[in-house]
């Protein structure tokens, strides 16, 4: 299969956007710590990663450096999957998980060089509201100052009812005005495109009044969470008025291919002029 670079121009415009593989979605063809390889084979000029945590964080990191791509982002531990934990920064109680599951998410993201670590806010499982916006608020600040120390932005992102029923966050408006609460530079809104359009919606209007606050965007089709050439975002659209503001960070490419990752790259090409 022919490689191109993975940076696209968009048609019309002096503008371009930098992709970087998600492995945890990507190249599952390979075992985990192989994907690193495969996406830069592939020609991504970086990766990004869920949850990193069933390799060394050394191991990674040579890989990394073998491969000559950096790591992206990563996201903190999110507690026991088979009793439904999905983070904790939202949970009464559950203080001292949220503490050592942000200590080891920095720990990994030191080691990694990873710029940005996203914070899972919990699964409520009858938590009232306004507790869990105390909570969340409490632990976030403390975060914050953790992260100021270690160079790291701090990520939270609203995830949809289908994939995650109950999450704490439930919408990019909900994100900014905690973010707005704490004040604190190091927090940002991790803009997934596709959680946002099941959510939400009015896309464009979204991204522009909550730009600042943006720290990272991912994307993928809606409904289906495929490559995003399906499906009802029109992501020319999209990338055009992300990269018209000038977004100079990374957008991860975060879906699940719909046969091997290598074949369904072709998305990437046609948005090429």
């Amino acid at each position: 299969m022919p490689r191109w670079p993975l940076r696209v121009r968009l048609a019309a415009m002096d503008r371009h956007l930098r992709f970087c593989a998600n492995i945890s979605m990507l190249f599952c063809e390979a075992p985990f710590i192989e994907r690193i390889d495969a996406a830069a084979r592939a020609g991504f000029a970086a990766v990004e990663c869920q949850f990193p945590y069933e390799a060394p964080a050394r191991e990674l990191r040579a890989r990394l450096d073998d491969a000559g791509i950096p790591m992206a982002g990563i996201n903190a531990p999110p507690g026991v999957a088979s009793k439904g934990e999905f983070g904790f920064a939202a949970l009464p109680g559950r203080e001292k998980e949220f503490q050592e599951s942000l200590a080891r998410g920095l720990d990994y993201a030191h080691v990694l060089g990873a710029r940005t670590l996203h914070c899972l806010s919990g699964v409520l499982d009858g938590v009232a509201p306004d507790a869990a916006r105390a909570t969340f608020l409490a632990n976030m600040s403390q975060a914050c100052e953790k992260a100021e120390r270690a160079g790291v932005t701090l990520l939270i992102e609203p995830l949809n009812p289908y994939d995650r029923p109950d999450y704490f966050l439930t919408g990019s408006d909900q994100a900014a005005e905690l973010i707005n609460a704490l004040g604190r530079p190091e927090l940002k809104i991790l803009f997934d495109v596709y959680h946002v359009q099941i959510l939400e919606g009015d896309l464009l209007r979204r991204i522009g009044r909550h730009w600042p606050l943006i720290g990272h965007f991912q994307i993928a089709s809606a409904p289906r969470r495929r490559e995003p050439d399906e499906g009802e975002i029109c992501y020319r659209t999209v990338l055009a008025e992300i990269a018209a503001r000038g977004w100079e960070g990374w957008v991860g490419c975060e879906y699940r291919p719909r046969g091997s990752t290598l074949e369904g790259l072709g998305w990437l090409k046609a948005l090429s002029p």
